[in-house]
């Protein structure tokens, strides 16, 4: 019988998407287990990264041997806060191990295939192009310690991104889209000049992801976000960070009183800049990071290429004088609308990547 491993890999991918940007510094995995042609368990990694995906899969399972495992990672092999997934692996008699991806981090790459060789079962990679995309976030993060970095913007169809009458320019499905987008990062990155225009949240509020709560990081060197938010009712259930100037140190008392956590930096003026706090970043724990702000921001980060990715919400409706922006907005116009073509119920959405 001829077995469909790329079947049994969608199944794990799947399962993976789930947690995209809920597992910390940790990819999040996907693993399926099969026997004698049924899938008999199944895992996830878990929120904030622990136990690990294999494990969650293996852990309860009581007559496994002989089975085949397929994962969208290579299994790690080393000691960290939990033992290496190769050894429940072996400890439950898998008999093949399947996966999509070697993993990047030195402490495994290339290295299960051996280890489990030794200890009988069979570990093969099969590369897949289908999800070629799926880890270039973990990719990125292995590669340069500073979190993958996707950024959006909402444009009128005269590319205008202030709505001078409205809070809103797109329409309910495309800000439902933007809720879904930051439930698959862990943090969001904005300016006190935007929240304080738009009194966001910047939060997930659609059902089924309002528990999802990314944290938020508020770039503010000149400390003139308002004291009165509505995201001050969120202080104590979501993590929230000013970054500001160290020359404001004395300042930060009132902020810190009402719940807000403090970061200090010296100057946000150019690449290196930008790439310290993004490793700042990183090395709290975070890998997936959101950037909503204006054009002015956005622009500075095209031009030193500090991002990943870039969605564009773009509404079916001129805003004309009800409309304007605060820097140019030509790079925008010059991204060709057969990047990714989604309707969104009038809307469209393109995509951009760096």
């Amino acid at each position: 019988m001829t077995i469909n491993h790329n079947h049994y890999l969608d199944l794990a991918f799947h399962l993976a998407e789930k947690n995209l940007g809920q597992t910390k510094l940790n990819p999040s995995v996907g693993t399926v287990i099969v026997k004698n042609g049924a899938v008999i368990s199944t895992g996830v990694t878990s929120f904030q990264g622990r136990p690990h995906s294999e494990f969650n899969a293996l852990n309860n399972l009581k007559n496994c041997s002989g089975a085949s495992l397929y994962t969208t990672l290579e299994p790690c092999t080393h000691y960290g806060k939990t033992p290496p997934c190769t050894n429940i692996i072996s400890k439950k008699k898998i008999k093949n191990v399947f996966y999509a991806f070697e993993d990047p981090d030195n402490r495994t790459f290339k290295k299960a295939k051996k280890i489990l060789s030794k200890k009988g079962i069979q570990a093969k990679l099969i590369r897949t192009k289908k999800y070629i995309k799926f880890y270039k976030s973990y990719f990125v993060n292995k590669k340069l310690s500073i979190p993958f970095v996707t950024a959006k913007i909402a444009v009128s169809k005269d590319y205008l991104t202030i709505n001078k009458k409205e809070k809103w320019i797109t329409n309910e499905v495309s800000r439902n889209k933007v809720h879904l987008l930051r439930s698959r990062h862990d943090c969001v990155l904005s300016t006190s000049k935007s929240i304080n225009h738009d009194d966001s949240l910047l939060n997930c509020r659609i059902n089924g992801l309002k528990n999802i709560k990314p944290a938020l990081f508020i770039i503010d060197l000149k400390l003139k976000l308002k004291k009165k938010l509505s995201l001050n009712k969120y202080l104590k259930i979501r993590k929230t960070f000013i970054i500001t100037s160290k020359t404001h140190i004395s300042k930060t008392s009132v902020y810190k009183k009402l719940g807000y956590k403090i970061i200090f930096v010296n100057k946000l003026e150019n690449k290196n800049d930008l790439n310290f706090l993004y490793k700042k970043i990183y090395k709290m724990g975070y890998s997936r990071m959101l950037i909503e702000t204006g054009l002015t921001f956005l622009n500075n980060l095209i031009k030193n290429k500090m991002i990943n990715e870039l969605y564009i919400f773009k509404s079916s409706k001129k805003l004309g004088k009800n409309g304007s922006n605060n820097n140019t907005s030509i790079f925008l116009k010059k991204i060709h609308p057969k990047l990714l073509t989604i309707n969104l119920n009038g809307d469209s959405l393109l995509k951009k990547e760096f």
